[in-house]
């Protein structure tokens, strides 16, 4: 199918990509089977890492889907402690989300799929002054770089990553907002009641109390609304999830969470990443019946 006969056809449940850095790596196996398997959902949102993958899922590129959290990394440009150094990043994030997305790059975003892909979506970001989280959809993206950038102001970790600025506002990692990472609340406020949620963490995880050390005071001592966004996360992912587990009771939600995750959110091993996307591709296999059952497809 060319790029301009794209179509839809799960119109009643709203696609979620959870975060959770480089342990997508186990989640974008789910967004390549999706593909395969010709599952397009109407409405597709993610935070953080699950932005990445909610953009790739956009594109139908199921060898981007596949590269992002594997191959990719081995990019000598993909950072180290150096670029961080330089205030770069550990995470080169503006190589990574946004040159390297451009034609004839690294890792070229399907810019033309993009377009014709009639889906609407949200990606999420927490601004740093308010602690507002702002959502952006196709309103937002004109070119490939409003798109792109959006990616990457969603994905930064504070810290790990420099702030994104867009317009006069100033963006960090979409995980620190209300929902802990979770983009339910804009699938609600766009009109969904059934959610297919891909998550990063097991079923038994309960996120724990993170300290803000004076090293985050000092660093943010001009954004309290991050400090505030750092302090509350665990509690608010730690709720966002069990509505979630609430919902799945109810028949309202399907929840992927993976049986076998084995990196951290900032592994670079790339025999690691393969191996995790390989068990994640697993996973989505054995799954997938139960998916379609839940879809109705």
């Amino acid at each position: 199918m060319t790029a301009t006969g794209l179509t839809t056809n799960i119109h009643d449940t709203a696609l979620i990509f959870e975060g959770g850095g480089m342990r997508a790596s186990y989640t974008s196996a789910v967004v390549s089977l999706l593909l395969r398997e010709g599952l397009h959902f109407d409405w597709v949102g993610g935070i953080s890492a699950g932005a990445s993958n909610t953009a790739n899922y956009l594109s139908r590129d199921v060898e981007r889907s596949d590269e992002s959290f594997t191959g990719f990394t081995q990019d000598p440009n993909f950072g180290n402690l150096r670029t961080w150094a330089r205030g770069e990043g550990f995470f080169n994030s503006s190589y990574i989300y946004e040159e390297a997305g451009l034609p004839g790059r690294a890792l070229p975003y399907d810019w033309e799929a993009y377009r014709a892909n009639p889906a609407e979506f949200a990606i999420g970001a927490f601004e740093m002054s308010t602690g507002r989280m702002q959502y952006w959809g196709r309103e937002d993206v004109h070119e490939l770089g409003d798109l792109l950038t959006r990616v990457r102001a969603s994905s930064t970790l504070p810290v790990i990553m420099p702030p994104v600025r867009i317009g006069d506002r100033v963006y960090v990692d979409g995980a620190l907002g209300p929902t802990g990472g979770f983009a339910l609340d804009a699938a609600r406020a766009a009109g969904y009641e059934k959610f297919f949620v891909v998550m990063t963490r097991g079923r038994e995880y309960v996120k724990p109390q993170q300290r803000v050390n004076p090293v985050l005071q000092r660093l943010f001592r001009r954004y309290p609304a991050v400090l505030n966004g750092i302090r509350h996360r665990p509690y608010r992912y730690n709720e966002s999830r069990r509505e979630l587990f609430e919902l799945e009771r109810e028949g309202s939600a399907y929840l992927f969470l993976p049986e076998h995750l084995s990196v951290s959110n900032t592994e670079r091993d790339l025999r690691k990443l393969r191996r995790s996307h390989e068990l994640g591709a697993q996973q989505a296999r054995r799954e997938l019946p139960a998916w379609r059952a839940f879809l109705g497809v």
